[in-house]
Order: structure tokens, then sequence, then C-alpha cells
């Protein structure tokens, strides 16, 4: 077992006896490096210049490692999506690697490792002789040189640009400039290795050079470091190799690319007949042959007994091959997710001022990425996507898309997507790598008309103006509806979108258009606002284009129904901020990123911005969005029903694609399902037992109802009195007005008309005769009118105490036709005593009046 750390300063006396580091640097330079000089050619101000330039730190301690992205699973453990990676490597403690693999590397590789000063003197002067000579090209190098050696490589790697076409070639290079031992270059090399190697063995413990030396050396392909070694190789850790997994690994370490044992139809060295060796079928002969002599090495300094080595030696090299994935393909369900962090990593500045850094630092700089993604939502989300919405339903782009939010936070829980991901271009439209649920910058994604679910914005800009949720409109489609657009009102016909199931729509509040999700209400309130307002409003609540523009850059009447392409994220945030009770709260997918260093780094921006919406703005939304999840509301479908207080909406575009938002006080839901290219129509379309049309319902449910189980909701703050109050307005008077001018009078004051039968009345034929309501009535209530039939009269109020002769004439010229006075009116003297109708009785004038007198 290698002694635990001993400095070079406790083993220099192995090498020159009891002298200084600095005497052993000049007993270096002087005895043994200017012989060599000198018959290299290498000497005066050369050579001086080859020690000058020595770095003032050799630390090779973060080398090229793999960035991780992590998510938090049911249990609350952080469990791994994905790894990115040009070089494989998991490094380790010195604890947590086998001592069997470090005695199999000190015996074979560099025996006394704890007793030289870094240099083996003695056989690095005859290997560069031999090498100036010509007869050997050996490097004779100790672990320390070894360690030098694959930290300039490193160095050198590191620096090759990731982009350029020459790539590989470049990398090719970097091994062959820092392994080169002939000519005048190689004895370069190896003597600002030999010095480099002094000063690691001044710098750090020998344990560390040691353990740094397994952490960073190649073991074949992109597999570094002894972890990942035996991970990839044998399906075990670096901890629990046995003796002969150690001498494998210490042989594979000694010329990667002739021992590993990964790919058995690469055989490295071909016998007589052209036969590829070192393969499975040969039982890795060559791999064999060099464990062989380890193990004998091992043996021979005592690290095994003879019973080990036996059974050791007699042992078939068995590789366990346990392939890395790297990508967010290896993600799973959580694939979509992964991108959506990736493309956060590759496009945020706090990754990096460049792209190329921003890739270099995910690939090589041994990131540990948190992320936002929370399992308990995740699964049941994901498996409820996959049971209902085929992967490739019609081979007609038919997509769907879930993402889930933390209130208050912005934090993202869930994104879930129906195809399977893949980076590799194909026709197949069950694969893609665009991320539904994002945008053009994370996910690559164009976004998808929204529908109605854009009405929030109408709606929220209808209360911050003081409307009431209760006021009554005319909510019927009309082919001239003026609604205003950046001031200037324009003729719109809401007849040609009409609403869903072809209703014509009709007069009734607000509320009820929102839980119907009637269009033409819709219009009808935006007819009094305007569409640019609405517009600023959703650009106020976070939401863009998918393409990054504003909302606002363009405006058109129809934008209340939703048309443009917007992410599902962007629309959930928005309900999110609704929910919040007015913080808007920009999406956020990482947690926490540890760097290689194990220092946590600078986090992605984002931000919660308090005050967005009032809050008594945000509870009346709120009350109104909640009509829609309960019984009737057309999101009643997607409630899981668990007595988890909700507000959502619905949403369709056209034919093609459909959208289900829905909400507690801790999470928010949007659910998109429809072409994610072209406008194939979805509906009387089914796939998996579902209506295509209907399965945004069951995704929404799944997701939001495990939502609610690990997160709960509260109730939602209680509606503002005067947004929700019952709005009266005095109603005009139109008796007597024609039907036509009756109309437009109260049609300009807000109400809707209704024409009744006719009725008598001494007006005129035809006009209004009577209206109900009259004096006050809500806003947008229906007036209805009575016409009059010209037959109505009104028996004379002075009737009573005329002669016969008076009575029938006022009575005639009231339109009475049909009178009989009584036997008490024969006598010449006899007046009016009384009438039926009685005197001043409105009556019809075909009506019989009877006089009786006195």
């Amino acid at each position: 077992m290698p002694q635990k750390n001993r400095t070079v300063r406790g083993v220099l006396g192995g090498l020159v006896g009891l002298v200084g580091l600095s005497a052993v640097a000049g007993l270096l330079v002087t005895a043994s490096v200017t012989p060599v000089l000198a018959m290299t050619g290498l000497a005066g101000t050369q050579a001086l210049t080859l020690f000058d330039q020595l770095p003032e730190s050799l630390d090779p301690s973060t080398p090229m490692e793999q960035s991780t992205i992590y998510a938090t699973a049911p249990d609350g453990s952080q469990v791994e999506l994905a790894s990115f990676y040009e070089q494989n490597r998991v490094p380790v403690t010195y604890e947590q690697v086998s001592p069997n693999l470090y005695d199999a590397i000190l015996s074979s590789e560099d025996k006394n490792f704890y007793s030289h000063g870094g240099v083996n003197i003695g056989a690095t002067v005859k290997a560069l002789v031999d090498n100036v000579r010509g007869t050997s090209s050996r490097g004779a190098s100790t672990i320390s040189q070894q360690y030098v050696k694959n930290v300039l490589i490193q160095k050198c790697e590191q620096e090759v640009d990731t982009t350029s076409d020459t790539y590989s070639e470049d990398l090719q290079q970097c091994w062959k400039d820092a392994t080169n031992a002939t000519g005048a270059k190689g004895i370069e090399r190896k003597l600002q290795e030999m010095r480099y190697a002094i000063q690691i063995e001044k710098d750090f413990s020998k344990n560390d050079i040691l353990l740094g030396y397994l952490n960073i050396a190649n073991f074949g392909g992109t597999v570094y470091g002894i972890e990942a070694a035996a991970n990839y190789y044998f399906s075990t850790t670096a901890a629990n190799l046995t003796v002969a997994q150690s001498a494998t690994l210490a042989g594979i370490v000694q010329n990667p690319n002739t021992y590993r044992i990964d790919k058995p139809e690469q055989g490295t060295t071909t016998n007589a007949e052209g036969v590829a060796l070192n393969t499975a079928a040969d039982g890795y002969s060559l791999t064999k042959d060099r464990r062989h002599y380890v193990l004998g090495r091992m043996l021979t300094d005592g690290k095994i007994t003879q019973a080990q080595y036996d059974e050791a030696d007699a042992s078939e090299i068995a590789p366990a091959l346990n392939p890395p994935t790297q990508g967010c393909a290896s993600a799973g369900t959580s694939a979509y997710f992964c991108q959506y962090v990736k493309s956060i990593v590759l496009n945020d500045e706090a990754f990096g001022k460049t792209q190329q850094e921003r890739t270099d630092l995910l690939r090589r700089g041994g990131l540990k990425i948190y992320t936002t993604l929370d399992y308990r939502i995740q699964n049941p989300a994901a498996e409820t996507m996959s049971e209902i919405v085929p992967a490739n339903a019609d081979n007609q782009n038919f997509g769907a898309a879930g993402v889930s939010v933390e209130v208050g936070t912005g934090r993202i829980l869930s994104m879930t997507q129906n195809t399977m991901f893949t980076e590799t271009p194909t026709d197949d439209q069950a694969y893609t790598s665009l991320v539904f649920a994002g945008d053009k910058d994370h996910g690559n994604s164009g976004g998808f008309q929204v529908g109605s679910t854009y009405k929030l914005f109408t709606l929220i800009d209808w209360l911050e103006k003081g409307h009431s949720i209760n006021e009554v409109l005319n909510g019927s489609v009309q082919t001239n509806l003026r609604i205003p657009v950046c001031g200037v009102k324009q003729s719109t016909d809401t007849k040609k979108i009409g609403n869903f199931g072809g209703g014509g729509g009709g007069t009734s509040s607000v509320l009820n258009f929102t839980k119907n999700s009637l269009n033409s209400g819709y219009f009808a309130m935006a007819s009094k606002l305007d569409v640019c307002e609405i517009n600023k409003v959703a650009d106020r609540m976070g939401v863009t284009l998918a393409n990054g523009d504003k909302v606002t850059d363009e405006n058109v009447p129809f934008d209340v129904l939703g048309p443009k392409n917007i992410s599902p994220l962007a629309m959930a945030n928005a309900y999110a901020t609704v929910a919040s009770g007015g913080k808007y709260c920009s999406p956020r997918a990482i947690d926490r990123v540890v760097g290689a260093d194990g220092k946590d780094r600078e986090l992605p921006a984002s931000s919660c911005t308090d005050g967005v919406l009032q809050p008594e703005i945000a509870a009346t939304a709120a009350f109104a969005l909640q009509s829609v999840m309960g019984g009737g509301g057309t999101g009643s479908r997607a409630n899981p029903n668990d007595g988890t207080p909700l507000i959502g909406k619905t949403g369709t575009h056209d034919r093609w694609s459909t959208m289900m938002i829905e909400s507690s006080t801790k999470v928010t839901t949007a659910v998109w399902a429809g072409r994610w290219q072209g406008q194939a129509n979805i509906y009387q379309k089914r796939a998996n037992g579902w209506n295509l049309n209907d399965m945004r319902y069951p995704l929404a449910k799944a997701a939001q109802g495990a939502a609610n189980a690990a997160y709960g909701g509260d109730a939602f703050p209680k509606p503002d009195g005067k947004l929700t109050r019952q709005q009266l307005t005095t109603v005009p008077s139109v008796v007597g007005k024609s039907v036509e001018e009756a109309t437009g009078i109260l049609t300009d004051a807000g109400f809707q008309v209704s024409v009744g039968g006719a009725v008598d009345s001494d007006l005129a034929a035809g006009l209004v005769a009577a209206q109900d309501p009259t004096g006050e009535a809500p806003n947008g209530a229906t007036v209805t009118l009575t016409t009059s039939n010209g037959q109505g009269t009104t028996v004379p109020a002075n009737l009573v105490g005329m002669s016969r002769a008076q009575a029938t004439a006022a009575l005639g010229a009231a339109g009475f036709t049909d009178i009989e006075f009584d036997n008490t009116c024969n006598p010449p003297t006899s007046v009016v005593g009384n009438s039926d109708p009685a005197p001043g009785t409105a009556a019809s004038k075909s009506t019989a009046v009877r006089v009786t007198c006195q």
C-alpha cells in the first residue's frame, strides 16, 4: 500500500542524499542535462530560455471533466439526468481508489515513486542518449513525469477549437507534441518534462501526484481517469477493482490505443496472416500479455501473493462494458427539459462571454448543474403523455407538450413531450429535438397559436379600466363591430370567427363570457377597450412571441383570440402571475451550478417582479377564471377534483391548435396539443381512444393533479367588490317613438332591444307604447318594447253630468262605437251618473261602453 502524503522533501535522500531540492535541480542541470544539451545542440541562450519558461505553479487539479445535469427525485435526492463531455472523466479522491490499483500502477510504471525526486536520472539520461543516437525511443518517465505529460496534453486539448474543421487532427497533434521522444524537439520536451516534474514534487505531496495522474490519464478512446475506466470496462468503481482488473487497467494506461478492450473488431496489431490481434476472438492477447507483465512486477515487489498471482494470471480478460451515454437523449422522458437546460448553458453569458467558451465549459468544465425538475410531477405527467399521445399519431406532425411552473418563483417543475428526442435529422415525425414547450432560444421552437388562453389579457385590461366582471354586454356575433386598435376604431366582422360550436352568442356578463369562452363576448369587451392596450398587458406579464419579438409589434382586432405564436411556457408564467396575486417571475430551470473547483457559480439571470398586477385585479381575474374549472366551465374536464382550488382557461385556434392552462396558488400547468407543422384538421380524428382535440384535458389533469399532491394549494383571495358590482345604467325613455328610433337610442346606450307584440294605445299604430324596464337597469340588459296598434283610447273623464246627447258626442269623439244607454237615461232631464268602463279608464275603441244616468 502506498505511503500517505509523503512529500518530495522526505524522499530526496534516495536520489542524491540529504541535499535540498534546489541542489537537486542544479545537479540535474549540471550533471545530467548539460551534456545532453551539448550533444543535441541545445546550448547557450536557447537552453537558458528552456528553463526560464517554467510556469509559476504547475497546478493540474482541474482536468477536463464531464458536466452533469441533475433533477430532484421523489425522495428528494438528486439524480443524474444527463452528462456532456469530450473526455469521460469522473475524478475521485485518494481513498476512492483500490490499493490493488495503486500497487499495479507503481509496480509496473514506477516502483521507486516514493523514493525519487520526480526524475529517475540514470534511466532518463540513458534514454536521452539512446534517443539522440537513434538506438531507442523509450521514455523512462516516472509517474511524476507522466503526470506532467498528461497535464500538458490536457492543456493543449483545452485550447483546441471544438468548432474547427481540423478539430480531430488538432487533438492528435497535442498527443504527438507531448509524446515526441526523438530529435531535438523530443530532447527539449523531455528536459522540460523533467524540470516540471521536479517542480510539482516541490509543490504537491506524492499521493496528490499519484492521484492526479490516475484522474487525468487516458484509458482508451474518450475514457479518462481511473473511475471512468473502472465504470466503463468492468462496470464497477475504482474502489472495488480486483487484482486482475487492476493489472489490466494498469496495462491499458501504458498504451491505451493498443491495449483497450472495448472494441473487439479493432486490432492495432496483426499476425502474419493479417488477422487483427487483441480482440475478443484471441482473448485480448496483447492486453493479456501486458497484464501478465504487471502481475509479475506486483509479485516480485511483494504486493500480491503467489496464490493471488496464479488466480489473476489464469483468469480470462472479461470486460463488462458499461458504455457511458451523454447528451439529452440519455434523459429519457425528461430529454426535452434537459435540452432546455442545455440551451441556457449554451446561450447565457453566465457561462461564458462567447459561444465557444460556453460550449467548452459544458463539455470540459466539470459543472454540476442542479435543476428545478421535480420527478413527483414529471413522472406522472410523462407517463400520461406516453399513454395518451402517440409519438406520431397520423404522420401529420401532431404533437403535444406540457409544462408546470412553480407560482411565485418561475421554477420549471415539469416538461413533457409526446415525441422521442434525437439531435440526428430524420424524416420520422416521432423524433425531433425541438422543445415544443420552449421558444426559439430555448429549444428552437417557433411556438404555437394559443387561442382563447390569450383572453386573459383582455380580462386583465377590462378590470384595470374599472369594468366589472358582472357587467352585461351584447355578446352576439356582429358583422360590423367597431374595435379600437391604437386609438383607431376598425370595423370587424366577428361573424367570420364565430363561436365554438357555431352559436351566435348573446347578451350576458363578462363572467359568463369567461366561463363559456365566448369569442363574440370578448370581442364586445374589446370594443370598449383597445387592442394595443390588451397586448401591452401581455407584454407586461412576460409574454413574447416565440421568435423573441414583442407581442405589441403588430396589433389587429383578432389578437383578442390569440393568433400569435407563443410558447406554452410563456403562457404558463402569465397565468402564474395571476395565481401569485400579481407577481411575475421569469422562467427558471437551474437552481444551482457547482464548478469543478467545488464552488458555486453565478446563476443565469432570473427575476421576480411584484406588482405587475394589482392584488385586487389578480384576485378578481382569478375569481372569473375559477368559473372555467367548475361545473359547466370549458376547463372542467381537466380538473383533478381533489379539492384544490383552481383557475384555468381553454384555448383553440382554428382547427389545428389547442391549449389547456390551469393553476393552483402553488403550481401552474400549461398543455398544448396540435400540429407542430402544417394546419391539418385535428377534429374528428382519434388515437389511443381519444379525440386529438381532447387530449389536452387528461394531460393537464395528470400534471396538475400531481402538482396538487406535491405542493397543495390555498383558496384564492376574494374578488374586489367594485370589480364584481352589478352596474346599473339609466334606461332612456323611448315611448312614443318609432321602433327603429327607439332601438338606436337604446343600443347606443349599451342596451339590447327586444320588440314584443302590439297593445291598445292612443298612440299612432307602430309607435312604442311601452318599455320594460324603465328607470335603471344593468348595462347591456334587454329592453322589451311594446308597440301601439292605434286602437287605444280613454273613456272621457268628464262624462258624469253630461246629457245623453252630450255623452254620445264625447264617447264618439273618443273613438267608441258600441255605446249603450241604460233606461234611466230615457227621461229628457236625465244626466250621466256613471259608465262601464268608468270615466277616465283606458280601453280599446271596440270596447262596449254601458252608460247609466241619474
